[in-house]
């Protein structure tokens, strides 16, 4: 048995994050990962301006930036009719008016690099949490599983950031409320040639809806389809499915025949959930272990960050005296929950109004008047990029630097 003072489950963008904030505070933390590297095709990869500027103040951001990357500064919905809008990030209050595309492996390996770098931090790869232990009801540390056998760790706060079936969520028994999206949808790659436009572009035509992600040398495309329907999808075949991307997307005419079976092809279950109450004595869910977000916007990981920003500023001097109260975890809800709220309702107001309809067309859709009427008036349009990037409450780093003398 080993004991700490805070034991993370899931290196996620939400527990790597918190691994290292709270370690550069001098509290002894250990984070533990279920595979041995971070290599998960589509893992959700956009930083966006939120998280860049958190790396600001961290002193990373020079040095993050060097990575292999792709900044994307638009946003453009097309329909099959001719009709089009755009959504610039230009204009918005922040050094970084991009969003940055980087495979999520390169950003965990970045974060837990520099984590690494402080002797309280330590990552514990290919360690499987199976379960949470619990005394007098109260959470004091968890068990898992790794190729030595079974094990438990013991620690002073147990935090669940194990993603939307986290384990330890389950063993908490927490209170949780779950909606049902209208929309599933299949992940793929197509070659990008280098003369086409940097852009995020949605694409829409009868009864079809495509999203193209520029990563580059590919695009990532989403093919949005209403909830339920892959197994038909799938039964029509590939030569069907790739006649449908090119109705919608003719510039891929030459690229559609590169998906060769549907193992290339990734069905997202689109699940949204938010837990009623958070935590529980010793333990705490942050990230989509608290709230499972809509793939709407590309929030997620840059709201599980903002939770994790949350959490350390709330618990690191807690923490670093021995001591975490129900009021400390509460705390951490209190503040992260009502930004959490607004953008599940926004993401379901765009499922449910814009997503759903264009799915359900017999003709081509046009692009809902909302959006063109956003997208036209300048006190408007710099609502939604602003909202994308920078999210609700903005929060900064407040934990200190134990290991920096000047910080």
């Amino acid at each position: 048995m080993v004991t700490t003072t805070c034991a993370i489950a899931g290196c996620g963008p939400a527990g790597a994050v918190l691994g290292l904030l709270l370690a550069r505070a001098g509290i002894p933390v250990v984070v533990l990962e279920k595979h041995n590297d971070f290599l998960r095709d589509f893992r959700g990869d956009t930083i966006h301006p939120s998280t860049l500027e958190l790396l600001d103040e961290l002193g990373l951001v020079d040095e993050f930036l060097k990575l292999p990357h792709r900044k994307v500064s638009a946003v453009r919905i097309e329909t099959t009719a001719g009709e089009s809008v755009r959504l610039s990030l230009e204009r918005i209050p922040s050094k970084f008016p991009f969003i940055a595309f980087m495979p999520q492996w390169d950003f965990l390996e970045f974060i837990t690099q520099h984590a690494a770098r402080f002797p309280s931090f330590t990552l514990l790869r290919n360690a499987e949490v199976t379960g949470l232990i619990e005394q007098d009801g109260a959470v004091r540390g968890l068990r898992y599983r790794d190729a030595t056998g079974e094990h438990e760790l013991r620690a002073l706060l147990t935090v669940g950031a194990d993603g939307r079936t986290a384990i330890t969520r389950d063993s908490a028994k927490l209170p949780r409320l779950e909606t049902s999206p209208p929309i599933d949808v299949f992940w793929f790659r197509l070659r990008r040639r280098p003369d086409e436009v940097a852009a995020v572009f949605g694409r829409i035509g009868p009864g079809l809806l495509l999203v193209m992600l520029d990563r580059s040398e590919y695009w990532q495309v989403a093919f949005v389809f209403p909830k339920g329907k892959g197994d038909e999808i799938r039964a029509r075949g590939l030569d069907a499915f790739r006649a449908d991307i090119v109705r919608v997307a003719p510039e891929l005419d030459d690229r559609v025949g590169d998906i060769r079976s549907w193992d290339a092809v990734k069905l997202l279950t689109v699940k949204v959930d938010r837990l009623l109450r958070w935590h529980k004595p010793g333990y705490l869910a942050i990230g989509d272990a608290a709230h499972a977000m809509s793939p709407v916007g590309g929030l997620g990981i840059n709201v599980a960050i903002q939770d994790a920003t949350v959490a350390a500023n709330v618990l690191w001097r807690p923490l670093s005296e021995g001591r975490v109260s129900d009021h400390d975890l509460e705390e951490v809800q209190r503040r992260r929950q009502r930004a959490v709220r607004i953008f599940q309702a926004v993401q379901g107001f765009v499922q449910t109004r814009i997503l759903e309809p264009a799915l359900m067309a017999k003709d081509t859709p046009s692009i809902p008047w909302i959006v063109k009427l956003i997208a036209r008036t300048p006190v408007l349009r710099d609502i939604p990029p602003r909202f994308i990037a920078l999210g609700i409450d903005r929060p900064r780093i407040e934990t200190p630097d134990r290991y920096n003398p000047a910080s």
